[in-house]
């Protein structure tokens, strides 16, 4: 492993099979110390197609089964999450978001955010992003 000038090892950070290539200079997960940082997940399927069409429900879904590859794909999991940040662009949608959430993460309760904003890229309606352990 690579390590900085102060001996510390450096992030490692890899984009795991099952999500569409990154679509700027980022990559889906970057893991240090211990902990898994999975960058925002849009509702983007794994050939690359936004779900900008879909409703609300179908986006939430398709981003919370991003988040879980790009842990699976780490070496974590749902399980071992300890923070979740959700941007919504309406907060009329914190209800089904909720209960969509609370099937996808099952008896895990990791700290978590949903924040409200005026728009997200190409139009999609949510974005997560998330920590965990390894």
């Amino acid at each position: 492993m690579d390590q900085n000038e102060q001996g510390a090892p450096n992030p490692r950070t890899m984009n795991p099979t099952g999500l569409a290539t990154p679509g700027g200079h980022y990559s889906h997960v970057s893991i240090a110390n211990g902990l898994v940082f999975v960058s925002g997940q849009l509702p983007i399927d794994a050939t690359g197609r936004k779900l900008t069409d879909e409703p609300f429900e179908a986006q939430a879904e398709q981003a919370l089964a991003n988040v879980a590859q790009a842990l699976s794909g780490a070496g974590s999991g749902v399980t071992k999450l300890a923070q979740v940040r959700v941007y919504i662009v309406d907060v009329a949608h914190w209800p089904s978001f909720n209960e969509i959430y609370a099937r996808w993460a099952g008896d895990a309760k990791p700290a978590r955010a949903v924040v409200p904003v005026p728009a997200l890229h190409f139009g999609l309606k949510i974005e997560i992003e998330a920590i965990a352990v390894l």
